[in-house]
């Protein structure tokens, strides 16, 4: 997939599609955009857990942290990798060794790594790179 530009109707359908999503690099600082993001998924109705090692057992907005994607005590339907683009290819390994694996890897502003996108698609994985759902769901949404 050509990760330069996304359609509208490729990015409403995972914005409608999904439920419970997995924040990596959760920061309990609201300063912080990952914290406004969970926020604002949160106040949209989607499931959101955050993973942050440095936080795990900690809660983030009432919400448990876990240390690790693998320690997600459920399935999720997309990961919001806020991390920098050096570590998306980690994150992508340890979606693919999920069981189930998430739909979605939609990495945030400034993340892109096509050789880990291309990866994660090949498990059949939709990806998203370079992209905020809190900016996406407000302009196609509503």
């Amino acid at each position: 997939m050509n990760h330069d530009k996304y359609e509208d109707d490729y990015i409403l359908d995972i914005l409608r599609s999904v439920k419970t999503i997995a924040l990596t690099g959760a920061s309990p600082n609201p300063a912080r955009p990952s914290n406004g993001v969970m926020g604002y998924l949160l106040s949209r109705g989607y499931e959101v857990i955050p993973v942050n090692p440095g936080q795990a057992g900690k809660q983030i907005q009432g919400q448990m942290v876990y240390a690790r994607l693998a320690d997600v005590p459920r399935p999720v339907d997309m990961i919001d990798v806020f991390r920098a683009s050096e570590y998306l290819s980690g994150v992508v390994e340890e979606a693919l060794a999920m069981n189930p694996q998430p739909k979605v890897i939609w990495a945030q502003l400034g993340v892109r790594d096509d050789a880990a996108a291309a990866r994660a698609e090949a498990a059949g994985i939709k990806v998203v790179m370079d992209r905020c759902p809190a900016i996406e769901y407000p302009r196609l949404v509503g």
